[in-house]
């Protein structure tokens, strides 16, 4: 077979047995390594080998184009009262969330190679490149803020929790971090919490209204004034008897407001703690899984780096003195380099997909507790909007049981009285005169 200049072709190469990964070159096997479609030898061989030592970042970004597994949206670093950076890891869509809703761009599409250039310890000039491009921030890898473009949101306009709590914030309390999604659950439960207070409110109320009635109906059995005669004295046995009417109506009120306000706010929701433990822990286990897998990258990453500078050391030896041991030896590190290289790339694309999975669980259960959120504010409010409709119902029944004390009192008459009394307890009509002698 005619043989070819080795800088006039690309070189193109392959693991034996399984075509090598696109956005990896890997080490190279004698009889494997064609150059322009022509096995290499000897001088040539080397002369590829030292070409194929590290990460190619121009095949890598060829593939990222075409990769339709992680989709990079836009990169936005606001930060918001109460929340968190509102950069998105870049991932494909959620499959339970429609992609138009998310603003994805698939033309964006990156892999995971190129999502941890930043981490691959090559001496690539991608690297520097590829740190500029992404941020690796407790285990979560986010588009950089100062080299990608601003993404879209998922819900513009609406202050959506799956747009601004993806990035952990620093902890008051101490010196650790609290995940984003922490501070979501913290607020949902601090609402549960605020629910709870406010019926203990109305429970406080009902019990006012029940001591206020029981009083009342006490004192409309005193006897006190209870010998006045007359138009008044029909107006205050009136007045006694409204406290009476007053005291049922007061009842009345304290029984509608167990019923249809306490009871409800205190029933609402009653295993609520619970369902957000159940969420927590699998949105933490999600998370927990998510730092495995980046342990494992890195853990691969430098076992690549150790295994290519092993094959590159060798190299080196092989270029000084040919011999049977050493093209042994660089043999068996090139097996291991390529082994190194495909266990990084296994890792890199476990990672992204726990990544994922990360994501879509994030979109689907913060839009769920906006969700609920929304639900608890409706349904409190209803409830104190019942509130107020039983005070004025209770106002009127208490205006209805004054409207006949009104009545009474407009028709006092004190000459009628006076009559009335005098005819009851006259001694006589005939006047004394003077004395005659």
């Amino acid at each position: 077979m005619k043989k070819q200049d080795a800088s006039s072709a690309p070189l193109t190469t392959r693991a034996r047995g399984s075509p090598w990964p696109e956005c990896l070159e890997g080490s190279i096997w004698p009889g494997t390594v064609t150059h322009g479609g022509t096995i290499l030898d000897g001088g040539q061989e080397a002369a590829a080998l030292n070409r194929s030592l590290v990460w190619s970042p121009r095949r890598r970004e060829k593939k990222a184009r075409r990769s339709s597994f992680h989709l990079a949206g836009k990169a936005t670093c606001h930060l918001r009262a109460g929340g968190t950076m509102s950069t998105r890891p870049p991932m494909r869509p959620p499959g339970n969330v429609p992609a138009v809703l998310l603003g994805f761009q698939p033309a964006l599409a990156l892999t995971g190679a190129l999502c941890f250039q930043q981490n691959l310890g090559s001496s690539s000039p991608s690297k520097k490149q590829s740190k500029e491009n992404t941020i690796t921030i407790n285990c979560v890898t986010f588009p950089h803020p100062d080299t990608m473009p601003e993404q879209q949101l998922l819900k513009p306009t609406e202050w959506s929790y799956c747009d601004y709590f993806w990035a952990d914030k620093k902890d008051p309390q101490g010196n650790g971090t609290v995940a984003g999604f922490e501070l979501l659950l913290q607020k949902q439960l601090k609402g549960k919490q605020m629910q709870k207070e406010m019926s203990e409110f109305i429970r406080e109320r009902i019990k006012i209204e029940e001591d206020y009635a029981k009083n009342l109906a006490k004192l409309s059995q005193n006897s006190l004034a209870s010998q006045e005669e007359g138009s008044l004295g029909e107006a205050w046995a009136q007045v006694k008897k409204s406290l009476a009417d007053e005291a049922e109506v007061h009842l009345k009120f304290s029984a509608k407001l167990h019923s249809e306000v306490e009871k409800p706010l205190m029933n609402f929701r009653e295993n609520f703690k619970k369902d957000m433990k159940k969420c927590d822990h699998h949105i933490a286990d999600l998370r927990k899984q998510l730092a495995s897998r980046y342990a494992s990258v890195e853990k691969a990453r430098k076992a690549l780096t150790e295994r290519q500078r092993d094959l590159e050391m060798k190299t080196q030896q092989l270029e000084i003195k040919l011999s049977n041991k050493t093209e042994e030896d660089i043999k068996k590190a090139r097996r291991k380099s390529t082994q190194a290289g495909d266990d990084l790339m296994r890792c890199v694309d476990l990672y992204n997909q726990a990544q994922s999975k990360w994501f879509e669980e994030m979109v689907t259960t913060t839009l769920e507790l906006e969700r609920l959120e929304v639900e608890r504010v409706e349904m409190i409010r209803q409830h104190l909007c019942q509130y107020t409709q039983l005070r004025h119902e209770t106002d009127m029944f208490n205006q209805s049981t004054v409207e006949p004390v009104d009545q009474l009192l407009r028709k006092v008459d004190p000459a009628k009285d006076r009559e009335l009394w005098v005819r009851e307890h006259k001694t006589g009509s005939i006047r004394p005169v003077d004395m005659e002698i």
